[in-house]
């Protein structure tokens, strides 16, 4: 099988990329070479597009038992092969044995949730002003999906577009992370293949951004980009899909914001917090970014913090005590230490160093940490927790308020109602009271404010993110028109 993901799935087949370059697929904590795959160039992602296209029309209209029958054997493929596909997020992605039994958890439930839209996906019959006309309003796929998956949660984050776009009889292209191909597309599309779904209705290309990158948006036959990843790579995506009115689903960066009111219990917001922060190393878009604590309970958080996370074991993801796994590249871990020094630099304090070697850093605590420094202001990705005081629950809400991102967000407190009403202020698509930010349920809607990206993802959300809708009104005999 290793052999089968050096190549590109395009159309039911598997090929050599036909570029002269290639990508270096590495285990992120021993650096290890797992394989060099040929790089896809702009002729293998046009035959891609072409295949989606061809095939399209005929899966939209596939028959129903079919198609429920392609994601029953598709669940019970993902069952079959769990444990293969969690050594893959282990050696390619870095995942910890507890993040990745997280990722699968999550994954099966979209695809879950995806194949309940196959009798989901309904129009409406609407009246009219119009005597003896009847307004139908039909909802049909888009097209052809254009997904270009992540490296951090690379399995769930391309599954969580991919399984309702084919579910509302759309096809699609997948374009993974160069960093995770394997877990962002290649095994993907062979659980697509061994569950029977027809030849072309789902393809991977794996090719460098430089060749096929901006191709893979503005080429004419995807009607949607659905993208996870940055926010300076989602704002390109906008801008080349806006130019070529095209729409997108963007789920962008956070700066997650956990706000410890001065009555909640301390104890379980310590716990909450220490696993909301260092899951996957902090390498969730989700992740928390910042704790902001008010200042008559912030020394206690501050001591309850710190015992939860010297608890964690960083190092080899594959062990089962393992906590805290590696970066995904050195790159991210060099970005992490300029923000962290820097920040102390101004003032910050660390009262919990951590080692870092290589792509493994071990938890970093921070207090005295104001909104200005980079390490508040910036998206961290990793194992840094900066803790913030507040004088009160205004300041606290201000200071949540300041960054330019709202994707997820927290607050703990023993009033419930209290919470919510603080929830309510914080300028965010997603808030959680008494629990921390990493919270993912396939049925709920998923998505960010600000510079967090547009669009929601899940549920009832996706149904109409996937497809379009078309009136089509019919006249019971003939008008009489004034003229």
């Amino acid at each position: 099988m290793m052999e089968q993901f050096t190549k590109q799935f395009i159309n039911g087949q598997w090929k050599k990329g036909s570029s002269d370059k290639s990508i270096e697929n590495k285990n992120p904590y021993n650096d290890e070479l797992l394989f060099t795959i040929p790089s896809a160039n702009a002729d293998d992602l046009d035959d891609a597009y072409q295949a989606a296209k061809n095939v399209q029309e005929d899966w939209e209209n596939t028959a129903l038992a079919e198609k429920q029958a392609m994601f029953d054997r598709l669940l019970q493929n993902m069952q079959k092969e769990k444990e293969e596909i969690i050594d893959w997020l282990i050696k390619e992605s870095g995942s910890t044995r507890v993040k990745a039994n997280v990722e699968f958890a999550a994954a099966v439930a979209i695809v879950r949730e995806s194949a309940s839209f196959l009798t989901r996906t309904a129009g409406a019959i609407l009246p009219s002003r119009t005597p003896g006309k009847e307004n139908r309003v039909y909802r049909t796929a888009k097209g052809v999906i254009g997904i270009i998956g992540p490296w951090n949660f690379p399995f769930h984050l391309t599954l969580r577009s991919l399984a309702p776009a084919l579910a509302t009889g759309n096809t699609a292209v997948i374009k993974p992370a160069s960093d995770t191909p394997v877990t962002a597309g290649l095994l993907i599309g062979k659980l697509f293949q061994d569950a029977g779904f027809p030849d072309g209705t789902v393809n991977v290309v794996v090719g460098r951004g430089s060749e096929v990158g901006d191709e893979f948006v503005k080429h004419p036959i995807p009607k949607l980009i659905s993208f996870t990843g940055s926010t300076e790579v989602g704002r390109q995506i906008g801008e080349l899909a806006g130019k070529n009115l095209k729409e997108v689903a963007l789920e962008l960066g956070g700066n997650n914001v956990m706000l410890v009111l001065k009555d909640a219990n301390i104890e379980q917001a310590a716990k909450a917090a220490a696993f909301g922060k260092f899951l996957h190393q902090g390498q969730i878009c989700m992740a928390l970014n910042r704790i902001i604590v008010d200042a008559a309970v912030h020394d206690q958080f501050v001591d309850a913090f710190v015992a939860n996370v010297k608890k964690l074991k960083a190092g080899d993801p594959s062990e089962q005590e393992t906590f805290v796994g590696p970066l995904i590249n050195r790159e991210q871990a060099e970005r992490i230490q300029k923000d962290l020094e820097e920040s102390v630099r101004q003032g910050a304090k660390i009262v919990l160093d951590g080692k870092a070697e290589g792509t493994l850093m071990q938890p970093v605590v921070l207090t005295q940490v104001t909104k200005e420094m980079p390490i508040a202001e910036n998206e961290i990705f990793g194992p840094v927790a900066p803790i913030l005081k507040a004088a009160n629950e205004e300041e606290a809400i201000d200071m949540a308020n300041s960054s330019i991102y709202g994707l997820s967000g927290s607050v703990f407190t023993e009033d419930r109602y209290r919470g919510v009403q603080v929830a309510k202020k914080i300028e965010t698509g997603m808030i959680h009271i008494n629990d921390q930010s990493v919270n993912d349920e396939a049925h709920v809607p998923f998505g960010g404010e600000k510079a967090s990206g547009l669009g929601r993802f899940n549920g009832e959300w996706a149904i109409e993110k996937f497809t379009t809708i078309k009136w089509i009104s019919v006249q019971d005999g003939y008008r009489d028109y004034p003229i």
